[in-house]
């Protein structure tokens, strides 16, 4: 996989220009991903620039908020498998960036992985298997679902805003939704994905979700394929293994920013050996 980076000008640190954010945008097309090192920003200046390369941002309920587009990744110490951002969620991000505001000293390096290398690299067994649609289901505290309600239902903007009305509105204006509510306020739910998935920004397939990724801060999920079969933990280990060969590591410099075309490129993170690392997050739809 190709090593993409965008170098700002070596008599300077220069801001992100519309030129930057077009050449950025040229690379997602071409290689799925971008590396901007060496430019002058900020927290504030890294919302800005989600918000142009996204018409609408996505949040994870279950992360902290910073600045207004952008949130706090803070995902433990241990290793997190490849995965696109809320895979496992109905709205998936278009584009995901991400900046380093302190690099770690050693290790926590993310881990990238164009999907479509992968899917180029499945035998035809493999191709047809990954092609069918899959069924992923949890159980969801009722804190988060509600979070993630508020941010994606056009009609409310608070957790507690939330009623029975909204749930069935939002699972009719997105196919292949299902929920059972708990007394608890849980709720058991279902959601069909696409393993292998077409881009938003480019052509071409990619093995593109997040069976390979954590559930760091919710119920590891279940997967059964179309045809009724569960994914086994073998089957999840022989991906991990393809997936490592077509992987690179950002080896992280204070201010980079990442920039990630999250339906066909899966990102990671090797284990964390220096906590002060500080590593933000802006994700939405083009």
């Amino acid at each position: 996989m190709k090593y993409n980076v965008i170098r700002a000008s070596e008599r300077g640190a220069p801001e992100i220009t519309a030129e930057v954010v077009a050449q950025a945008r040229e690379n997602l097309g071409r290689d799925g991903w971008a590396l901007l090192r060496g430019f002058r920003t900020d927290l504030s200046g890294f919302s800005d620039l989600t918000a142009q390369l996204c018409t609408r941002i996505t949040f994870d309920p279950a992360r902290e908020h910073s600045e207004k587009n952008i949130q706090k990744v803070d995902a433990g110490l241990g290793p997190i498998g490849l995965h696109i951002e809320n895979g496992n969620t109905p709205v998936c991000p278009d584009v995901v960036a991400f900046y380093c505001t302190r690099a770690a000293f050693e290790g926590s390096q993310t881990t990238i992985c164009d999907g479509r290398e992968i899917y180029d690299k499945l035998d035809a067994r493999q191709k047809a298997r990954w092609s069918q649609r899959m069924r992923v289901k949890r159980n969801l505290p009722e804190e988060l679902w509600k979070r993630y309600l508020a941010n994606e239902h056009p009609a409310i903007s608070h957790p507690d805003e939330v009623q029975e009305e909204h749930i069935l509105q939002f699972k009719a204006a997105i196919p292949g939704q299902d929920f059972t509510l708990r007394d608890d306020g849980s709720m058991d739910y279902e959601l069909t994905v696409l393993p292998v998935r077409p881009s938003s920004i480019s052509d071409g397939q990619a093995f593109a979700n997040a069976i390979l990724g954590p559930s760091h801060n919710y119920e590891p999920p279940v997967y059964t394929l179309e045809d009724g079969a569960r994914v086994s933990p073998d089957e999840i280990e022989e991906l991990r293994d393809l997936a490592e060969s077509c992987t690179v590591e950002i080896n992280w410099q204070d201010g980079d920013i990442a920039v990630v075309d999250n339906t066909r490129v899966m990102h990671g993170r090797r284990a964390i050996k220096d906590t002060d690392r500080q590593l933000f997050i802006g994700m939405g739809r083009i």
